[in-house]
């Protein structure tokens, strides 16, 4: 099967360019307890693009086969060359395929897999088909931080367009600004700096009355792209 022979190929370049200091390094810096090859990001998605081109486009069912292949291994670099082949294939995806996005997250529990797959994968996807927001309603309100942090960065992209579902961007955060998870917190933040970049009027509106009620690390991030008045009344009104 296509499927198998791009998997294998994928983790026998990773193999080859992995080293046993930077997996260590890795390994502690994520807290992870996956096997790590040491495997740079650079190096991670040029293996993954020079194996799809070798061979060719990826039909539906070849990616989905591929991608569940390469995570079924518990190793970090397999588990990101699937989210880079999704990344990188992603138009390819269906409406229904928000199902195994869905279990991937879960299956993350780091930031190095749960951001690409939120914001970029998740995200098009979104976008795509309009009435997945209704997932994403329901991830906001998980018991998991991680799926709530992924129904935020999953309107990342339109929102750093200038364009996106701010609406429902604010509904989200607006429940989770009083959470103490540092990545729930840093993710709202996140957003708004991003929106602030585009829109830095609406953004600063948002904010203000919310200041007192926002984390630091949340504020910190958001005004960032904010003129210098309008980031000290933020941070004063905090």
């Amino acid at each position: 099967m296509v499927a198998d022979t791009l998997a294998d190929e994928i983790d026998r370049e990773l193999r080859a360019r992995g080293t046993p200091e930077r997996a260590t390094k890795e390994k502690t810096y994520l807290k992870s307890g996956l096997e790590h090859y040491g495997v740079t990001v650079p190096d991670l998605r040029s293996v993954t693009k020079a194996v799809g081109r070798k061979h060719g486009p990826l039909g539906h069912d070849q990616l989905v086969a591929a991608v569940t292949e390469l995570w079924a291994v518990p190793v970090h670099e397999r588990r990101m060359a699937a989210v880079e082949l999704l990344d990188q294939n992603v138009a390819g995806l269906r409406s229904r395929d928000i199902k195994l996005l869905e279990q991937l997250l879960r299956e993350s529990r780091t930031w190095a897999l749960v951001d690409s797959l939120a914001a970029s994968v998740v995200g098009n996807l979104v976008e795509r088909d309009p009435k997945l927001g209704t997932v994403l309603d329901r991830w906001a309100t998980d018991a998991d931080f991680w799926i709530r942090r992924s129904a935020l960065l999953a309107l990342l992209g339109g929102l750093r367009r200038g364009e996106g579902d701010f609406d429902r961007f604010s509904r989200y955060a607006d429940a989770m600004l009083e959470e103490k998870e540092f990545f729930v917190r840093k993710a709202i933040g996140w957003v708004l700096r991003e929106t602030a970049k585009k829109r830095p009027e609406l953004v600063y509106e948002w904010v203000l009355p919310r200041a007192s009620r926002a984390s630091g690390v949340t504020l910190r991030e958001a005004v960032k792209p904010l003129s210098e008045a309008q980031r000290k009344a933020v941070l004063s009104a905090r």
